[in-house]
């Protein structure tokens, strides 16, 4: 089956959807969900995105998210590809950990985003463990769920850096002060009434969240992408971008490895051989050059690169764990083209 298309534009906002292969869980435990945190975090600012929310369970996660740049996919090519690397690797396991390809929705204007931020930090509740008991303490367990940015919004917890609330608290309404305890009321009312309507709407396409005229000019738009799909510069220009694993993928699984961040991977002095192993990956798995390289892994010069890797090399004949830690990668990084 062909893969289906994306519709990207400078401020589109998308409703993204993934699930776990077979049904499986993609989170088997609370670590795993910290890894995932990284990789949103690490490519909410290399991408320049707009995260408004999200919401983890264990066998699917869901975003809403603004793409400034009309760059979804390689956004998501990079959590996702990041975050399978790391947790095959953390779990000792290989092949694909999600379903298939991500579901992304387009979405209309603030009405529609504003109840599908319901519809999303809902979703802890609306399962059959939690349907079932009172209303009290539905409300008292989606107020402790951790894994969603509700609690962030109505003030239970700190406010994450890479997620931005203002913008649905503002369509809450009120004075600034009032909005978490606006956006509270009207997240919470959705526990005892569930909002058909935006129901009806989540249901009739599979590409948009909208009214009939948005709707209408999603599908047009796709049909455009379908007639351009085999047009041979199309073709070129895929196989190009799904040559080799982005290098800010490459990084997050070598400073996963290394139990540090991207950022303090790359703020490593001489003498730490992490850096000679990320230099060493980049330039095999990547398509960089070594002046690239170095860039990417914050040195100053194309020659320093070459000592770095040395230095790697010398250690990985000595170091038989350190050298498979890196053979796995390495095996994990080649699946990801």
């Amino acid at each position: 089956m062909a893969r289906q298309l994306r519709i990207e534009y400078p401020g589109a906002i998308y409703h993204v959807t993934v699930r776990g292969n077979a049904q499986q869980n993609i989170f088997r435990d609370d670590k795993d969900r910290y890894l995932l945190y990284a990789r949103l975090a690490e490519s909410v600012g290399t991408y320049a995105i707009r995260l408004y929310l999200f919401c983890l369970m264990d066998n699917h996660f869901h975003l809403v998210l603004e793409t400034p740049g009309a760059n979804l996919s390689r956004f998501m090519q990079s959590v996702l590809t990041g975050y399978t690397v790391c947790y095959n690797l953390r779990h000792n396991r290989h092949g694909h950990l999600t379903q298939g390809r991500y579901a992304a929705r387009l979405v209309a204007g603030d009405e529609y985003l504003l109840k599908l931020s319901r519809y999303v930090h809902l979703n802890p509740v609306k399962v059959k463990k939690q349907e079932c008991r009172p209303l009290s303490e539905q409300v008292a367990y989606l107020k402790a769920y951790a894994w969603s940015s509700y609690r962030g919004y109505i003030g239970q917890a700190k406010r994450l850096e890479w997620v931005d609330y203002g913008a649905l608290l503002a369509l809450a309404g009120g004075r600034q002060k009032e909005r978490p305890k606006r956006y509270r009321c009207f997240v919470e009312a959705g526990i005892a009434a569930d909002d058909d309507e935006f129901r009806e709407a989540l249901n009739r396409s599979a590409r948009s969240i909208g009214d009939d005229e948005f709707r209408e000019w999603v599908d047009e738009s796709y049909a455009e992408l379908l007639k351009k799909r085999n047009h041979p510069e199309d073709v070129t220009m895929r196989r190009e971008i799904g040559r080799h694993p982005e290098p800010d993928m490459i990084l997050a699984a070598v400073a996963s490895a290394a139990g540090t961040t991207v950022e303090g991977l790359k703020a490593r002095k001489r003498g730490g051989i992490w850096k000679g192993i990320a230099a060493k990956l980049l330039l095999t798995h990547s398509g960089l050059t070594r002046r690239q390289c170095a860039r990417w892994i914050g040195i100053l010069a194309g020659s320093a690169v070459s000592y770095q890797i040395k230095q790697a090399e010398v250690r990985l004949k000595t170091d038989l764990r350190l050298a498979q830690r890196v053979m796995r990668m390495e095996s994990q990084l080649k699946a990801a083209k």
